[in-house]
């Protein structure tokens, strides 16, 4: 056996058995070692932003690590994006990055580059492989690495002989590997929270990471029921558990004006999963803290933590352990009627978002809409923008859905935003997945028209205009859907709209509906 199939049995045995490639001539022996590993799936993806991407939906979904396959320095940097993502979400993923054979790096060739620090960059663990021998205990320490706590990226580089060189041997595992506990929680710092919620100041709960999934979610509102602390989760999170007979949960606003009105008053401010909310940018004459003034931060739990254990020492501590959370109602909005804008298109989606749906949102300005509209719609997930690094949430959405086939994603995406990563509806389609593109074409990237005004930049002439808008030639979301394999309409009423939705959703398979709406 070569060390590719000595490594692929091993990802296989620790629990990693899907792997999202995007592959180049160093990587060819485990390409080829493949076929005789039945138990692990590779996905084909036409650029490695996707691959990257895909890993982390399927990381967030799934609870365990998806692989990448990608090729030498440029490639993993083309993947960069996504798993700066990866990272902020705390998502697992095994990186494996072909490398040049050991002999050939005194060369310099075309593609030599300094693979580690472009990994170190996003990634927690990074490891070159010495040796075959050595190549499937690096991956079981690759594994162990990313399923943290917290979950992590780890990059562990594959030399093109350590890979096809004979004398390769899997690790026996009794099964495969799983998340430790993490840090136990502080009896100092589970009683000062404590004291500050029964303290009778106004107090707020701020949740991230595992915190926003039951039952801890469930364990967290119920504390909040009984403190009469506020419930409050990150801009951003990872996978957020929410719909109807789900605890409700406030975000974070993005723009910190809002931010700043649900934090008003606020005197103690309780961390779990979370950090310390910031502003996503700096503004000139604008704070970047969005801590109150005389607020206290209690950190209970990071993302190092055994988050569990915390919130159960936090429950004893106040005594709440038979309060009851606060769940949100059954609640759809009717189906919108008129012109089509991004408001009725959120509406629709309210109106008709399946039970068990999972939702990819990189709606963007857009889709600011789409959270108040689907509140009360039947349980699903939420998975966000973490790192704020675009292009994200279609790769996302094909990793949310090889990880549950049995769930429809939604993947409800910006113009500008899809561009950078549109190959993957080629992907949604070789692989058949259950994902609904609803795609919102506004001919703009809004967003930083938003952000023109709010940085205090003069955005009057005619060239800074025309770097923020995407007309000239106009993009054809349907052309381009239906040239990479994926059935897509265009819709420009309301009517239209709710109909190619309805279809879409309860059609096998993918699909794209080009929403045309004005700019906010």
């Amino acid at each position: 056996m070569n060390g590719a199939g000595a490594l692929i049995r091993t990802l296989v045995a620790a629990g990693v058995d899907t792997c999202f490639t995007n592959p180049g001539t160093s990587e060819m022996h485990f390409v080829a070692a493949l076929d005789g590993v039945p138990g692990m799936r590779g996905v084909l993806a036409l650029f490695e932003g996707v691959a990257t991407g895909a890993a982390d939906g399927y990381g967030r979904m799934a609870g365990r690590p998806a692989a990448t396959l990608l090729h030498l320095g440029p490639g993993l940097g083309n993947g960069l994006a996504n798993l700066h993502n990866a990272r902020r979400a705390w998502t697992p993923v095994v990186n494996i990055v072909g490398d040049h054979a050991t002999y050939h790096t005194k060369y310099d060739a075309q593609l030599q580059s300094d693979i580690e620090t472009v990994a170190r960059n996003v990634s927690a663990f990074v490891r070159t492989s010495a040796s075959t021998a050595a190549l499937a205990g690096d991956a079981v320490d690759a594994v162990r690495a990313a399923l943290g706590p917290p979950g992590q990226v780890a990059t562990l580089i594959l030399p093109a002989d350590v890979s096809w060189t004979e004398g390769g041997t899997p690790v026996e595992l009794s099964g495969p590997l799983t998340a430790t506990t993490g840090t136990a929680p502080d009896a100092d710092v589970v009683d000062a929270a404590a004291k500050a919620l029964r303290s009778g100041e106004p107090a707020a709960l701020l949740i991230g990471g595992r915190a926003c999934r039951t039952p801890l979610l469930d364990q967290l509102s119920a504390l909040a029921e009984a403190t009469g602390a506020k419930l409050l989760c990150e801009t951003f999170p990872a996978r957020l558990e929410r719909g109807q007979g789900r605890p409700e949960v406030e975000r974070i606003a993005y723009l910190a004006e809002f931010a700043a009105m649900q934090l008003d008053g606020v005197r103690h401010l309780v961390l779990v999963d979370a950090k310390s909310p910031v502003t996503f940018f700096a503004y000139p004459n604008k704070a970047s803290d969005l801590v109150p003034d005389g607020c206290t931060v209690h950190p209970l739990a990071t993302a190092a933590s055994d988050v569990a254990g915390a919130v159960a020492a936090l429950t004893d501590a106040l005594g709440a352990t038979g309060t009851r959370p606060r769940h949100t109602a059954a609640e759809r909005p009717g189906l919108p009627e008129g012109a089509l804008d991004a408001a009725k298109v959120c509406q629709a989606i309210g109106a008709l978002l399946p039970e068990g749906a999972i939702v990819s949102d990189e709606g963007n300005t857009a889709g600011v809409f789409a959270a108040g509209a689907t509140a009360g719609a039947p349980p699903h997930d939420w998975l966000t923008l973490t790192g704020g690094a675009i292009g994200q949430g279609l790769p996302v959405a094909v990793g949310a859905a090889v990880a549950c086939p049995d769930r429809r994603v939604l993947a409800l995406e910006a113009d500008g935003s899809s561009l950078y990563t549109i190959q993957s509806l080629w992907t949604m389609a070789r692989e058949g997945l259950d994902v609904t593109t609803v795609l919102l074409n506004n001919g703009s990237y809004a967003v930083l028209n938003m952000e023109l005004q709010r940085v205090g930049a003069d955005a009057g002439g005619p060239k800074a205009r025309a770097m923020l808008d995407l007309h000239h030639p106009d993009l054809d979301f349907v052309s381009v859907a239906r040239g990479l394999g994926v059935q897509a309409e265009r819709a420009t009423t309301a009517e239209a709209f709710n109909d190619a939705l309805g279809r879409a959703l309860a059609t096998p398979g993918p699909s794209v509906i080009e929403a045309m709406v004005a700019p906010l």
